[in-house]
């Protein structure tokens, strides 16, 4: 998730843990711990695009990086705040920490929660920026924040701002499940065979949808409303697999194929080799779009190793994009 609803989760957390014995400063070192797992972004400027994008989401969002640094910055703090409190400390850095990637398991992007596993939980029921999960939340924290610190309204309106966060976490994977089945309706309705749908929100809200169909030679991009009217139409984009060639036995090429989960489409573009990843679809809701949200140009050096280079993003796509969202939000 994005950084402000990281530090609102952890600065609630702070105060569930610790807020009775010290006040707003439990917010704040809450909200301190729940930034500290993203700075493995640091990672793209000390290495190549594949490994960081590999590392993102790994060992800082782990339950072994909660339990081992928990400790270390409990003790730390301990050290010199008036509440020399252990204990206390290293259980407010551990809870700040581990929800940190509990939230980001519901991405599209995920998180490897149990690693060194190679397993990255994945359940793509909320945008990295959603609204209607932050805002509430956030207004809950200021309410909490503004009381005293032996006050029961404190206690009440930080709770009140978890359990709703909470409760709209769980109604995503109920809207997630009417998307699955609309689509899953409509793919039978156009008798389409496929062998994997995928299906994921949209930026900012819950009420668009997408899903990737995987089929023989193809994926089928489509988009889906709860306020939809009309059947459910699909675009077709060419896996082109076989563009890379005997690229494909190259590590970088296997790790980056892993990283997308195996939802990709390689492009040609004035004979250079573009690798799409569509678990993040594209940033135009345009019939036959060709501008995806995570491009990388493909690249080899006279010695045949490759490297991979994000295309950057146009930010007028990006305005264009949520204008058109809003409008597809409504309906078709």
């Amino acid at each position: 998730m994005d950084s402000v609803t990281q530090i609102v989760l952890g600065a609630a957390v702070g105060e569930a843990v610790l807020g009775k014995k010290v006040g707003n400063k439990a917010m704040l070192y809450g909200a301190i711990a729940g930034t500290i797992p993203d700075l493995d972004v640091l990672a793209s400027h000390v290495t190549d695009t594949v490994t960081a994008l590999a590392v993102h989401r790994g060992f800082t969002h782990s339950i072994v990086f909660s339990v081992l640094f928990a400790p270390v910055f409990g003790w730390l703090v301990s050290r010199y705040e008036s509440l020399r409190d252990f204990k206390s400390w290293s259980w407010l850095f551990f809870w700040a920490f581990i929800t940190h990637p509990m939230l980001d398991a519901h991405t599209t992007w995920g998180t490897q929660l149990f690693w060194p596993f190679d397993l990255r939980l994945a359940f793509k029921t909320i945008f990295v920026i959603d609204p209607l999960y932050t805002l509430p939340f956030l207004v809950f924290l200021i309410l909490a924040m503004l009381q005293k610190r032996t006050s029961d309204k404190r206690q009440f309106y930080n709770r009140l701002g978890l359990y709703v966060s909470t409760g709209y976490l769980l109604l995503t994977f109920l809207l997630k499940w009417i998307a699955f089945a609309q689509f899953e309706s409509a793919l039978k309705a156009q008798n389409i065979s496929y062998s994997q749908l995928d299906t994921r929100p949209s930026p900012l809200n819950t009420i668009l949808w997408s899903a990737n169909v995987e089929t023989e030679v193809a994926y089928l991009l489509g988009n889906y409303s709860l306020f939809d009217s009309q059947p459910i139409t699909f675009e077709s984009y060419p896996k082109n697999h076989q563009l890379l060639g005997a690229l494909i036995d190259q590590e970088p090429v296997q790790r980056m194929i892993a990283i997308s989960e195996g939802w990709y489409t390689i492009s040609q573009k004035e004979g250079k080799l573009y690798f799409n990843d569509l678990r993040f679809g594209l940033l135009s809701l345009e019939p036959k779009a060709q501008d995806f949200v995570f491009s990388y140009q493909i690249e080899t050096d006279p010695i045949g190793h490759v490297t991979f280079t994000e295309v950057p993003k146009n930010k007028r796509d990006g305005k264009k994009l949520l204008a058109d969202l809003w409008q597809r939000v409504k309906g078709n």
